[in-house]
């Protein structure tokens, strides 16, 4: 894929400001902010865990407040278990999978809970003193669980909500409660702008980074993976193919007589060239977990992960023919008049194969074949026949 074609590329172009990425970058993103939040939360949830027993101490101790069975059943068995199941999570090997589900509901709840306790305090002193853990708690949604920001806003929706429900129920006087109301707005309105903001920063940050890696990780010219990048990705491809017991095809591809072709053209138009044959390769071999990448001068490789041999054949054959589609003239390939290209496959076994670099020879040898046959044909060998097939040269109309 071209960097200007990729979705940190485009993301970039247009903007996110419903702080939503393409689904497969929103993944990747969730997953690399994961990391970076969970040792902010793991703080986090030790300051709530403190927060929330000190606050009940303070309450009983110093301003001598009674004990009571709605305010105490709402702190020692919704909000104190909720705090402690997701302490638990953030240290434990479901994190990721299930800590920021948990919090989608656990939050709001927490929320609710904090809210009925502040509004049913009765004193009007204790009502504000309540307000004012609540604005705390409308902050610490904002900016420390980790959570993204419009289920941030949602959860602190939910708490305004609650508690103008427990004052209408408590017949709290309406110019108390309104008063309240919109401090919690406000909290809200300067708590939400902030982490709105810190939020598109970090996602900013992260499709600059991304888009960083991909130019140092692609070839400048044809925007495919360089050397350096395949050779390190293949061995993790072909790792993960070997523990899942997969079938993987290699295949190189080289443009016939380019040598002549830049003699004759010049060396931008073979530029644009390899420039189009690279853009086919990358349409053709488009399967999520497919690598291609430049290999070296005019030579590109597709590693095709979970391919068997039909598989290899059929892109073999498609690729042939996507570059013969193109009709960039050649008055010095012999036969084609246009650019061709010739294609070797190593359709082989991963748990079998010795490593990566013994399929790349056997696609070598296959490409060799193809050349020394005629050219613009692709040629598939593997270790279980040691055979190859081969496709006539594509007619010229």
């Amino acid at each position: 894929m071209h960097r200007a074609d990729s979705a940190a590329a485009r993301a970039l172009e247009q903007g996110f400001p419903w702080l939503r990425f393409e689904p497969a970058l929103e993944r990747e993103y969730r997953d690399t902010s994961a990391d970076a939040v969970r040792p902010r939360a793991r703080i986090a949830m030790l300051l709530a865990l403190c927060t929330v027993l000190g606050f009940s101490i303070l309450d009983h101790r110093l301003l001598g407040a009674p004990w009571r069975l709605p305010d105490d059943l709402v702190r020692f068995g919704v909000e104190l278990p909720l705090v402690l199941l997701a302490t638990w999570l953030i240290g434990s090997r479901h994190y990721k999978r299930f800590y920021l589900t948990a919090l989608h509901f656990g939050a709001p709840l927490f929320g609710v809970a904090a809210a009925f306790t502040a509004a049913t305090a009765g004193d009007p002193a204790f009502v504000a003193l309540g307000t004012a853990r609540l604005v705390l708690a409308t902050f610490f949604v904002y900016f420390m669980l980790g959570l993204p920001f419009f289920a941030a806003l949602r959860t602190n929706a939910f708490l305004v909500a609650a508690f103008a429900v427990a004052a209408w129920w408590m017949a709290m006087p309406s110019t108390m409660a309104l008063y309240n109301v919109f401090i919690l707005l406000c909290a809200n309105l300067f708590a939400g702008a902030g982490s709105y903001a810190l939020e598109h920063a970090m996602r900013l940050a992260f499709l600059e980074r991304r888009m960083l890696a991909e130019v140092a990780s692609h070839d400048g010219l044809t925007g495919l993976l360089n050397r350096a990048a395949f050779d390190t990705q293949v061995a993790r491809v072909w790792d993960q193919a070997a523990r899942d017991q997969q079938s993987v095809a290699v295949v190189m591809l080289d443009i016939d007589h380019f040598k002549s072709f830049n003699d004759r053209y010049g060396h931008q138009a073979g530029d644009q060239a390899l420039r189009d044959v690279a853009a086919a390769v990358a349409r053709t071999a488009r399967r999520p977990l497919d690598l291609v990448a430049r290999f070296g001068g005019e030579e590109l490789i597709a590693i095709l992960p979970g391919a068997d041999r039909r598989h290899a054949e059929t892109v073999a054959k498609a690729l042939v023919e996507a570059v013969s589609g193109l009709g960039i003239p050649h008055a010095g390939s012999p036969g084609a008049g246009h650019v061709t290209v010739s294609v070797g496959v190593a359709a082989v076994d991963a748990t079998r194969e010795s490593s990566y670099e013994s399929a790349i020879r056997l696609a070598d040898r296959a490409l060799y074949l193809a050349k020394d046959q005629g050219r613009n044909r692709w040629v598939v060998l593997d270790r279980s026949l040691q055979v190859h097939d081969f496709a006539p040269p594509l007619r010229v109309a």
